[in-house]
């Protein structure tokens, strides 16, 4: 009996609730770079900015609904990280697991100095490395109690970020339709009155594809979490349909109505972000200070999901060996203690860094991450074509399939390796896409070690 209790301890739990989940599905991909970081990519292609979150759009959509054919027929904690060792081999999901925690975190400090940044604005007297040693230490400490704390964390998080762009949604349309009595504003005009809707050429669009792609990286995070809930292939359904209305909604939407109602070359975007500077056009009191709320949570909110998620991937690669031993180790929470250690401890590191040697070192490891958001998505199109396959030869039913397969799988392939090239010939993004093939390049060199030790290892 003592033995069974150890094993049972020994696994994941299903601490999240259906509707902390559900709410993680709806709100996660939302963060920072919708309120803010918009801008930019409104400032690159203007109004045709729609298009550029358009088509990223319509990619993430069909990467998830392919994550989400193999998630439904095998629930696991290491997502694609695990489906890429079963289709293409165990050094692509080495790989792609340890570039996925890499990636965030790098991003959990990144959100961290950001909050501490919006804090220490109100509370000049409270240095801005405390606020960020602060979110870090309370965030971290409830993802090492239990589960329970990042869904609750989360739930509420999200529900804050789906209110306030709701209510966004809601006074922009009022505007537009000319009924918002703060301000002398209505119509769409600003699509085209500025040097027509596509003022810098169809080259820009593909350019606000590679600022908008990080937006809504993010949104595998619950094929991640749904195993530590119960019935995970129906949140998993779930999560894969809603998909398709949060862009529409909550991107396309929310976007719409800025370039409608600012000018996309008005100074105050890039200078305060497209959803407060377009507050201030119509008048909103208080618009700063609301704005900064919703960032501060959205930002504490992709902190809170980075470090459960590089957690999780850690604990995964643990699991399977890719890891040292003792990050597979499981608390009687059912928590991947070490694993949510080891991540923190990046993350502090990180903060550490960028404190004492602010603009570089930090920023040149931020670098590193610029393509691995496409390249995640390159595995999983690879390892959902060659899985997809198999089941077909070996005439297994699939739950949830990827619509007119192979020829979109095909399409979606070739449209990443497309962006990549392009990312790698172009100026604006040869250095990042450099910085992460290096990267990749070294871990792949691990993983191959690791292979050939493994098998040095193996008994004759």
């Amino acid at each position: 009996m003592a033995s069974l209790h150890n094993k049972k301890q020994r696994s994941l739990q299903h601490g999240l609730t259906s509707r902390q989940v559900s709410m993680i599905s709806i709100a996660g991909i939302i963060g920072a770079g919708l309120f803010i970081g918009s801008s930019n990519a409104i400032a690159t292609a203007g109004p045709a900015i729609l298009l550029s979150y358009a088509l990223t759009g319509l990619l993430v959509l069909l990467v998830m609904r392919m994550l989400g054919e193999m998630a439904i027929a095998n629930p696991s904690s290491g997502s694609f990280s695990t489906y890429a060792s079963e289709a293409i081999g165990p050094w692509a999901g080495f790989t792609i697991g340890w570039l996925y925690w890499w990636f965030w975190v790098l991003i959990i400090p990144v959100e961290a100095i950001a909050g501490a940044d919006i804090l220490h604005a109100y509370f000049p007297q409270v240095p801005s490395w405390l606020f960020a040693f602060v979110i870090m230490l309370v965030l971290s400490a409830s993802n090492l109690v239990s589960v329970k704390n990042f869904g609750a964390f989360e739930y509420w998080f999200a529900l804050v970020k789906v209110i306030a762009i709701v209510a966004f949604i809601g006074v922009c349309s009022l505007a537009v339709s000319g009924f918002w009595p703060l301000a002398p504003v209505s119509g769409i005009s600003r699509l085209w009155d500025s040097g027509g809707f596509m003022p810098n050429g169809w080259g820009t669009v593909l350019g606000g594809v590679l600022i908008t792609i990080f937006s809504f990286f993010g949104a595998e995070i619950v094929t991640i979490a749904a195993d530590e809930t119960a019935n995970p292939k129906d949140k998993i359904r779930r999560a894969t349909n809603l998909v398709v209305y949060r862009i529409a909604i909550f991107y396309l939407a929310s976007i719409f109505l800025v370039v409608s109602l600012v000018a996309w070359n008005d100074p105050g975007l890039k200078a305060v972000g497209s959803f407060q500077r377009t507050l201030e056009v119509l008048n909103v009191p208080g618009a700063k200070l609301l704005v900064d709320l919703v960032v501060l949570v959205a930002v504490t909110s992709c902190m809170n999901s980075g470090l459960y998620t590089a957690s999780r991937m850690l604990y995964s690669l643990g699991a399977r060996g890719q890891a040292l031993r003792m990050t597979k180790r499981i608390s009687g929470a059912g928590v991947p203690t070490v694993a949510v250690l080891c991540s923190t401890l990046a993350g502090f590191v990180g903060c550490f860094v960028n404190y004492v040697l602010p603009g570089k070192v930090f920023g040149f490891l931020l670098s590193t991450t610029g393509a691995i958001a496409l390249l995640v998505y390159l595995v999983i199109a690879v390892s959902q074509l060659r899985m997809r396959a198999r089941a077909e030869r070996e005439g297994r039913s699939l739950e949830l399939k990827m619509w007119l397969f192979p020829w979109l799988t095909w399409l979606v392939i070739g449209t990443i390796v497309m962006v990549l090239g392009y990312m790698l010939f172009s100026d604006a993004y040869r250095y990042e896409t450099l910085m992460t093939a290096g990267v990749t390049v070294f871990i792949l060199l691990v993983a191959l070690t690791h292979k050939r030790g493994r098998a040095v290892a193996q008994p004759a």
